[in-house]
Formats: C-alpha cells, structure tokens, sequence
C-alpha cells in the first residue's frame, strides 16, 4: 500500500500565469481561474484538465535562473515529454506559442525545445496517437 499518491509536478519560473498560460496552450488545457486576483501578483497557480484535475503547478521564484542543458553549472533536474503524430506541425506551433528549439537535438523520433523561461521538454512522435 502507498502512503502517497501523484498530484502534480510544479515548475519554478520568474511569472507564474505567463509559464502557466504558455503551458495550458500548448497541451489545449486551461489557467485556473485566478478570481479577483491580478496575474501579477500571483505566486503560484496550476493548469487543470476538463475535469478541473490539477496537470502543472507553477511557483514564482525571485531571481529565477533558466537551466543550462544539456551541460553546465545549472542542470535541468526535470523536464516533461509531450506526445505528438506531426513533429514539424507541433514544432511550428510551439515556436509560434514562444518556445524555442534547442540547438542539441540528440534523437530522429523526438525534439527537444525550451519553454519561455527556459525548461527544457521534448516532443515526441507516437505513430499510435
């Protein structure tokens, strides 16, 4: 029996709902709803499924510094892996939403990018999707 279970990984980064917001297009997910709150002094927030299920937190950090993957003194520590059937149509869109390819590609069946503030994750080809 475990004495735990999954809620959801949590992302470090200088502006939560902007990272949020990138994030919840990108896997056609939504912000959750920030009530009165203004988006810039929001701390922390999380995208939710269509069942309002929390997938991504996100956590303001002062001082935030990007990772410098694959190598160097600040290392990625975690990054996420999104299924995709087209990897040049998903590749265009990520680009158009602000994520940036990344220069070391070190596969043919996955790309790897990084998100507006840095974190590297990947997308990668599923034939069975």
């Amino acid at each position: 029996m475990s004495i735990a279970s999954y809620r959801h990984a949590t992302l470090d980064c200088p502006n939560p709902v902007a990272l949020a917001r990138f994030y919840a297009e990108l896997l056609g997910l939504k912000v959750e709803p920030l009530g009165k709150m203004n988006p810039e002094d929001v701390t922390w927030v999380r995208i939710q499924d269509e069942k309002d299920l929390p997938i991504i937190g996100f956590a303001k950090v002062e001082n935030y510094v990007s990772p410098t993957w694959p190598e160097g003194p600040i290392p990625q520590q975690a990054h996420f892996e999104f299924s995709v059937t087209d990897l040049d149509s998903a590749e265009a869109k990520a680009i158009a939403m602000g994520a940036t390819k990344h220069a070391f590609q070190p596969g043919e069946t996955f790309r790897v990018y990084l998100d507006p503030v840095g974190h590297p994750f990947c997308l990668i080809l599923n034939y069975n999707d």
